[in-house]
């Protein structure tokens, strides 16, 4: 146990050091790290404080080489540069170089030891130094819209030893400003417009001028605008240039346009001042400030009496001062005895006023018409309004000049009927007048292109047609003609009038029933109840006009339905009577009559088949067939199918048992499809499967050749000792046979098989028994082992060895004798 806590005290003991240690460790890892950062601040201070003191140096040795060069008659500091600009006038004229200033050297004691060099832009073309002195000269005249000023550097360098006595400056040589640019306007001529009749002050458009020389120095570009030409018209605003209407009321139509010259003028406006001028063309804009004027207050027109209807009768015009749609013109005929026959419209193009006819003109019956138009303006300004009328008015005066007229018929067209028939009827009569003051006779024809078939003629004095052929309504229900009437006087004149003839119908055919209408009734239908409304047609006329009427035959009173006319070529079917039955009856015949209201009247018997429905509570039909009876007790069509199909799936089972039971029954006694009567089958008593047994077709065993032949004997049976007849068994077997069809067929051969020579019996094949008899010196008992099936067979070979013991049989057990049937 102590050992225990040594060792634990001395772990926390290693521990306790190894921590302190750590930490003694970090504190001088962060000392040395805090040194460091120390050491490296300190070294960037004194590198900036050296290159402060480099730049101080620097400096200080900068301002003396500016304190040791000096400009002539510029204010200088000792041992610095009053660093100002030399200034040189531009277009300086003189005929020596112009001063322009002087460098000089503090090291400069005037021995000549020191020279002065110059260089930067234009040194020798248009600056020179003198090397001794510094004195620089402008050698030409400088243009300060061209340069405005000009850097150059000095340099004083002894001249013994060429080494620079002062370092090098730069200084500006500034071209001084004169005032030798005019202003100059951007564009020009200007061209402007303001509408006429604007008030003082109204803004025309605005000028603006240029000036090339220093605007920050003096007044040389300072312009001013004043207006040289154009007062008291128009005025312009001297710092901005914008241009007004500086007078009222200015008409377009007394002057239209303006030439305007503005002046821009520098230094102010000053005298001595340089000036530039430029031209505005200013035009007045129209608006609607004028009225229309007629140009005199009477037109004569002269109108011939024959002008058409909506013909122009003349030309009348008032002139509006305005231009475009401000001179739009709207004339009107002022409300009198004459406004209903004239009218009046506006040429657009021309606005002039064009005279229309409404209504034809008479000579006979008025000469001259005078009527009053007016001329308006549509869109006047209304600030114009008050000032007067903005309407005018004339008065138009218009002659009637007589001519010859054709003949005017009382009506522009005829309408004429007739019945269809026979000919000579008389249609109907035109008449026609002469308009003129002679009054010349007139003569009546018919256009011949209008009546090709030739079918009517006409009075030509009277004017009455009548029909040439018996007209047919069916063939042709209208007629179209067109009568002439011509002056007798003067055959040139003449007038046409179309003529439409209707032929009438003779009432020839009765109205039928529309349609042979398929009339359904509910069983339980209410009286009064409407069942079918019908119609008629009748192929006499068109079927406007028509009117039919509707009733039951007067000798058939019918308890069921009575038909009730509604007068509008339309009856219904009402029913009388409360219900009715499909099994009491299912068709009601109902007669109905229809008569017309031609002359004569002509009426037929139509027939309406009611049939009795079954329907719904709604009234829709449900059934109408009689097989409906049969449902019982009120059986679905869907309930009565489902019984039927089940009644033939119950027979389906009945007969499909008694076929299966048939089939079974037969089956017992045919094993297989093999047992059929046209096949022979062999067995074979040693065993063998199926693939033993082989079908032969019956064909094979009926050849030609074994026909009975005429040596062979045939002996009909006797009577054996029992007394029964051998063959009056077979053919009872026989007929039993084939009433049952259950029964194999027993008319087929079997053959059986040779069992070689150990069976007492030998082969039967159906080969050898052809040609081979039977040997009746055998043992016949051994036959008793066949079974019963062959027992009669081996009484009848015993007896018949008893009897004739030569006599043959054919070799074929199990046969029936040969049918002769």
């Amino acid at each position: 146990m102590v050992v225990i806590v040594l060792v634990v005290v001395m772990v926390v003991v290693v521990m306790v050091v190894v921590m302190v240690v750590v930490v003694v460790i970090v504190v001088v890892i962060v000392e040395m790290v805090l040194m460091v950062v120390v050491l490296v601040v300190m070294v960037v201070v004194v590198m900036v404080v050296f290159q402060l003191n480099r730049w101080e140096k620097e400096h200080h040795r900068g301002l003396g080489d500016h304190r040791s060069l000096s400009m002539v008659g510029v204010p200088r500091v000792k041992r610095g540069w009053v660093w100002n600009q030399f200034f040189v006038l531009e277009e300086y004229m003189g005929s020596e170089p112009q001063y322009v200033g002087k460098l000089h050297s503090d090291l400069d004691r005037g021995d000549n030891m020191v020279k002065y060099t110059l260089s930067g832009e234009g040194v020798g073309s248009i600056f020179t130094i003198e090397p001794s002195t510094g004195d620089i000269h402008a050698l030409r005249s400088l243009d300060r819209e061209e340069k405005s000023y000009y850097t150059l550097r000095a340099q004083a360098v002894d001249v013994v030893t060429e080494r620079a006595l002062e370092p090098e400056s730069t200084f500006i040589i500034k071209v001084q400003d004169i005032n030798d640019n005019e202003p100059k306007f951007l564009e020009g001529p200007y061209m402007a417009s303001v509408p006429e009749m604007s008030p003082v002050g109204t803004y025309v458009t605005r000028v603006t001028a240029t000036d090339a020389d220093d605007p920050t120095y003096g007044n040389s570009a300072q312009i001013v605008y004043s207006v040289l030409h154009g007062q008291p018209y128009f005025s312009v605003e001297p710092k901005t240039g914008v241009i007004r209407i500086a007078l009222p009321n200015m008409d377009r139509e007394i002057k239209e346009s303006y030439q305007v010259m503005i002046q821009a003028k520098d230094m102010g406006g000053q005298l001595g001042g340089l000036a530039g001028t430029t031209t505005v063309n200013i035009t007045l804009t129209d608006i609607n400030d004028n009225p229309p004027r007629f140009a005199k207050s009477v037109f004569h027109l002269r109108v011939p009496e024959s002008a058409p209807v909506d013909s122009s009768l003349g030309k009348i015009k008032a002139h509006d001062l305005d231009v475009g749609t401000n001179a739009k013109v709207e004339y009107r005929i002022v409300p009198g005895d004459s406004s209903s026959t004239f009218d009046i419209y506006t040429d657009a193009h021309t606005q002039e006023g064009t005279v229309v006819l409404r209504k034809p003109l008479d000579y006979e019956s008025r000469k001259a018409y005078s009527f009053k138009v007016s001329a308006s303006d549509p869109h006047m300004d209304a600030r114009f309004l008050q000032g007067g009328s903005h309407s005018d008015s004339a008065v138009v005066k218009l002659s009637v000049m007589d001519v010859e007229e054709p003949p005017i018929f009382s009506s522009s067209e005829y309408s004429m009927e007739t019945r269809e028939g026979a000919a000579g009827n008389t249609i109907g009569m035109v008449k026609a007048h002469d308009p003129d003051t002679g009054h010349s006779p007139i003569s009546y024809s018919i256009e011949w292109n209008r009546d090709t078939e030739n079918y009517f003629s006409i009075d030509p004095v009277q004017g009455t047609i009548y029909s040439r052929e018996a007209l047919d309504r069916e063939t042709t229900p209208k007629h179209n003609i067109t009568v002439v009437a011509t002056k007798v006087n003067d055959p040139l004149l003449y007038s046409r009038v179309d003529v439409v003839i209707t032929v009438l119908d003779v009432n020839e055919f009765p109205p039928e029933l529309s349609s042979p209408y398929e009339v359904f009734v509910c069983e339980d239908a209410k009286v009064g109840q409407v069942i079918q409304v019908f119609s008629a047609t009748d192929r006499d006329m068109p079927n406007i006009g028509h009117r039919f009427f509707f009733k039951s035959p007067r000798d058939i009173r019918n308890k069921n339905f009575t038909i009730r006319d509604y007068g509008n070529n339309t009856a219904g079917l009402v029913n009388r009577r409360a219900g009715f039955g499909r099994r009491e009856r299912s068709v009601y015949e109902v007669p109905v009559v229809v008569e017309d209201g031609g002359f004569p009247v002509q009426s037929s018997t139509g027939t309406l088949s009611v049939r009795v429905c079954a329907c719904d509570v709604s009234g829709s039909i449900l059934d109408c067939s009689t097989k409906a009876f049969l449902l019982p007790l009120g059986l679905s069509p869907g309930a009565l199918l489902a019984i039927l199909l089940c009644v033939i799936i119950l027979l389906s089972i009945v007969v499909l048992s008694v076929s299966l039971k048939r089939h079974r029954k037969k089956d017992a006694l045919m094993s297989s499809k093999e047992d059929a009567r046209d096949n022979v089958i062999r067995y074979d008593d040693e065993g063998g499967g199926e693939e033993d047994t082989q079908a032969f077709d019956i064909g094979t065993l009926r050849h030609p050749e074994a026909v009975e032949d005429s040596s062979v004997h045939r002996y009909d049976l006797r009577d054996d000792r029992n007394g029964e007849d051998v063959q009056v068994y077979l053919q009872q077997r026989l007929q039993e046979n084939h009433q049952d069809d259950t029964e194999p067929p027993y008319d087929s051969l079997a053959t059986f098989a040779y069992e070689g020579s150990g069976s007492a019996a030998e082969s039967l094949s159906s080969i050898d028994s052809q040609t081979h008899e039977i040997d009746f010196s055998l043992d016949l008992t051994s036959m008793g082992d066949l079974g019963p099936r062959f027992s009669d067979l081996t009484l009848i070979l015993s007896m018949r060895k008893d009897n004739e013991g030569e006599s043959r049989l054919p070799h074929a057990e199990g046969s029936e004798p040969r049918r002769d049937d």
